[in-house]
């Protein structure tokens, strides 16, 4: 009961304090506020930029190795001299990796070409993307089809023509229509609609914007497309078992499985790129933590103002309860009944500031954007007050340790 009655007290000297001086306390809280602020928001921007980012590129897999013929590059001089001459990745590889790998769950090919015009009636949808993908490449990537169905194997075997359109692209062909079983053209050829893929909202980092592609069988894209060494290049995806958490099995099987297929000897290079979606990942993390350390820095700045102006409160406290905690004393009060009573009132009006700070990001997520999808974790929240309570005990223990060890007759004395 002592414990509650102490934190009783403490809150209600800290919110006499508030009212008392209100307009100093504000000023003095107000460095704890903008520091909170501006970590908590820095924090919440990278934290819905990676989900973002990540939201995007699921699209192209997770836990997925790419062969290409271009390796990946973040960054610095790209020596494309050395990549030119490579072959594409073709059919008869992708078969091949198909049959022989043991370390996959899951291997398809595909191959895209952007700035496209469908077109149904006297309704167009301009510069969306195609892609031409194998009956796999649900297993590989995910492909959110929200109404209708994806490919049977009949359907890509047979190269039908047919296709799954973004939300975006269905809304603009069929404004009044049900676009299931209807036809589009593009390229010349009759496309007949299986599918519409859910909203996936503009992608960040100039990554595919889903919302603008089609999806039709290999096959189909091969018939309307040159695809080959002097047309549009293909890329293998292969998929990683769940337990393969490095994937380094299955990327060693691979390699040594297209070194094979193509008669590379021991001595030679390789003449194909083993990509990873982990690769832009990590590029981009650089990124972030960049930016959170730059709000690292601003945010202290702020938050050491903050952490003096609430010490001062606290100093100003203790000399105007000097006669108040003499009183205490002589009525048997312990040294660390007055430490505590202190130290909980600054944490008190610290956490105070920094709920603020975190009141103001919450309004700022309530913002409606159109490029991403901004919110504030309970993580966060946890780190915005933790760090102010600390600032708390850190900016009231010097005037919390002044009060306590003062002499109770010389307290009482004084006016």
């Amino acid at each position: 009961m002592i414990y509650l009655r102490l934190i009783a007290e403490s809150f209600r000297f800290a919110w006499q304090a508030l009212r008392a001086n209100l307009l100093r306390t504000i000023l003095s809280l107000l460095g704890v506020t903008i520091g909170i602020f501006a970590i908590i928001s820095v924090f919440t921007l990278v934290d819905s930029l990676e989900r973002n980012v990540r939201d995007s590129m699921s699209f192209i897999g997770d836990k997925v190795i790419y062969v290409q013929k271009w390796p990946w590059a973040f960054g610095g001089n790209y020596p494309w001299w050395k990549y030119f001459q490579r072959p594409e990745p073709n059919m008869r590889e992708f078969r091949l990796l198909d049959r022989n790998l043991t370390n996959d769950a899951g291997t398809a090919i595909f191959a895209d070409k952007g700035n496209n015009t469908f077109k149904q009636g006297s309704n167009s949808f301009s510069k969306a993307g195609l892609i031409g993908v194998t009956y796999e490449y649900n297993k590989v990537a995910e492909v959110p089809v929200e109404k209708g169905r994806y490919f049977v194997p009949q359907e890509v075997d047979a190269a039908r023509n047919v296709v799954i359109i973004g939300h975006e692209m269905a809304e603009a062909l069929f404004p009044f229509t049900e676009p299931l079983g209807q036809e589009v053209k593009v390229a010349g050829q009759k496309l007949m609609v299986i599918g519409v893929m859910e909203k996936q909202g503009e992608s960040l980092f100039g990554l595919p914007n889903f919302d603008q592609m089609g999806v039709v069988p290999y096959g189909t894209f091969a018939k309307m497309f040159d695809v080959g060494p002097d047309g549009i290049g293909s890329t293998i995806a292969v998929k990683g078992r769940e337990e393969d958490q490095g994937l380094l099995e299955l990327e060693y099987e691979i390699r040594g499985l297209m070194r094979n297929i193509r008669g590379l000897r021991p001595r030679d290079e390789d003449n194909f790129a083993l990509n990873r979606p982990e690769m832009a990942t990590q590029a981009i993390g650089g990124f972030f933590e960049v930016v959170g350390l730059a709000g690292w820095v601003i945010g202290g700045f702020a938050i050491l103002v903050g952490g003096f102006g609430i010490a001062n409160i606290m100093f100003v406290s203790v000399k105007e309860r000097t006669n108040i905690i003499g009183i205490q004393k002589s009525l048997g009060a312990k040294n660390y009944f007055i430490l505590f009573q202190f130290l909980f009132e600054s944490v008190f009006l610290s956490l105070i500031g920094g709920g603020i700070g975190i009141l103001l990001v919450f309004l700022l997520t309530l913002i409606p954007q159109d490029m991403m999808k901004v919110s504030l974790s309970v993580g966060n929240i946890i780190l915005g007050l933790g760090v102010s309570a600390v600032i708390g005990m850190l900016s009231g223990i010097i005037p919390a340790v002044l009060a306590s060890n003062l002499d109770p007759v010389i307290a009482i004395r004084s006016k």
